[in-house]
């Protein structure tokens, strides 16, 4: 499995936290000791690809009720051995919203997490290498939710709307807030 543009993609990224440069630390020699770090069935763990999804106009951002996870997160999933994480987020965050038209604010790294899974009736306890990038919807839609959430929800940009104090998704939250510049992509 060619690996080599995800562990480009890791060694670009610019962690700005202790915390990141740990994960990025701890992907890289991931995807160098795992051949199949992208596929499902290396029950440690595996790649997945997560989008932090914009509206359109930039002033809210979508998070989902995660249904077997009982949580608040970001929209995401598996990358099933495609080494291209970013059409992975893109893939997700569509199927998981409903929304059509979605496209990438760049190809950077947005975020870095890894995340332990619990077990469950259809795997074992495991964990989630996840790497996140910066969406927004192109279009007038709406989301649309799906077998996979409970709900769906815009969130504005002000810490009392986030439904959730996961460390992860506030860091997420945080970095959202604090962009600038993004004017120009609205």
């Amino acid at each position: 499995m060619n690996r080599s543009g995800l562990i480009r993609l890791l060694e670009s990224y610019a962690a700005p936290t202790t915390q990141e440069r740990l994960f990025k630390r701890a992907m890289l020699d991931f995807a160098h000791q795992h051949p199949d770090c992208l596929e499902r069935s290396n029950l440690d763990g595996h790649f997945t690809a997560s989008a932090w999804l914009i509206h359109r106009k930039g002033d809210k951002a979508l998070l989902m009720h995660h249904r077997k996870l009982d949580g608040w997160f970001q929209l995401g999933g598996h990358a099933d051995g495609d080494p291209s994480l970013l059409d992975v987020a893109m893939k997700e965050a569509m199927e998981e919203s409903g929304i059509d038209h979605i496209v990438a604010i760049n190809s950077e790294i947005f975020d870095l997490d890894i995340h332990e899974i619990p077990a469950n009736p259809n795997e074992p306890r495991h964990f989630h290498y996840d790497v996140r990038f910066l969406l927004h919807v192109a279009s007038d839609e709406d989301f649309r939710a799906n077998n996979e959430s409970k709900e769906l929800r815009w969130i504005g940009k002000h810490i009392s709307e986030l439904p959730t104090n996961s460390q992860s998704v506030v860091r997420m939250f945080e970095k959202w807030v604090s962009l600038t510049g993004l004017n120009d992509v609205f």
